[in-house]
């Protein structure tokens, strides 16, 4: 890939980019993350993986707009147009859109040649540990969703089967499965370095969460049974 090409191809990136969570840097980071599995793996076409990890969010602005939308399958489309426009060949542009169309965590549409694999891998990467925890509460506070909720005991939620769009939620139903989702040898080792970080952030914070509900309902309580006394003396 040509400096040129690659300018254009980055020049549409950053036109397409205003999400904080999803930024240039994530871009990036999951070009280099991608560079890195497709040196050690082999197999790849560098030049489709290159265009694929820089178009794969550009549909993110769809999604962020309509959560309905799904930005993998938006981004597919606009990558897949935008190489059509710019000279590149169908055969080109039809294997860039199955990369970033299969690239998504949740989506039921599975990665299948070799850039889309890594691209995938690369992606979920940068959701692990606790760059993908830091992400995360980026972009729940984008979003404007909650931390967590309280449960049943009245105590914060550790977001497990509790069903609300809160951090702790999309940690359990998300982050926490990352590791065994890895399609590269590569991808699996860089992501397991990581893992032990993200789970002992999530335990902390939920008992740094937790705590002031344990100790401070009490005193609350017999602060204001204080508060009753001293008025009926």
């Amino acid at each position: 890939m040509t400096r040129e090409i690659f300018g254009l191809l980055e020049g549409y990136m950053l036109s397409q980019t205003d999400d904080a969570a999803h930024d240039r840097e994530h871009i990036y980071r999951v070009l280099y993350n991608a560079l890195d599995i497709a040196n050690c793996e082999g197999g790849a076409d560098l030049d489709v993986l290159i265009a694929a990890c820089l178009l794969h969010d550009v549909g993110r602005r769809e999604q962020f707009a309509d959560p309905a939308v799904c930005h993998a399958r938006v981004g597919a489309e606009k990558a897949h147009r935008f190489l059509l426009e710019n000279g590149f060949s169908e055969d080109f542009a039809a294997r860039v859109r199955d990369a970033v169309r299969t690239h998504r965590f949740r989506a039921n549409d599975p990665p299948v040649s070799a850039e889309a694999k890594i691209l995938f891998d690369a992606d979920k990467l940068d959701a692990a540990g606790t760059m993908g925890i830091a992400r995360t509460l980026n972009y729940k506070g984008q979003v404007g969703d909650a931390l967590y909720v309280l449960g049943p005991d009245g105590l914060p939620s550790d977001g497990a089967g509790d069903g609300v769009n809160t951090f702790f939620n999309e940690y359990n139903i998300k982050l926490r499965k990352l590791y065994d989702r890895f399609y590269t040898k590569r991808g699996r080792e860089l992501a397991e370095a990581r893992r032990a970080s993200a789970q002992a952030f999530y335990e902390a914070l939920l008992s740094e969460c937790r705590r002031p509900y344990l100790a401070g309902r009490g005193l609350l309580e017999a602060a204001l049974r204080e508060t009753v006394k001293k008025a009926e003396d």
